[in-house]
């Protein structure tokens, strides 16, 4: 499947992304992914599926915490 073939190469790519919008890019594109896998999934309850979903999920929170950055202090 071609969804699957971009699920993994997007999960073996590297992970730097020096500007904001590089990393919006990213969040976003996981998150077509996860959401393509979803209704994949729904037809043919592949565990397999839900592992790629997983993964996808954990790289974009780690996205998402950065671009959120680090809590103030006062």
């Amino acid at each position: 499947m071609e969804l699957i073939e971009k699920a993994l190469e997007y999960e073996k790519r590297k992970m730097r992304f020096p500007t904001t919008s590089d990393r919006i890019m990213a969040a976003r594109e996981a998150k077509d992914l996860i959401l393509s896998l979803n209704e994949v999934f729904k037809e043919n309850k592949d565990p397999n599926i839900m592992d790629i979903m997983k993964r996808l999920t954990v790289i974009k929170q780690r996205i998402e915490k950065r671009l959120k950055g680090k809590p103030l202090t006062s």
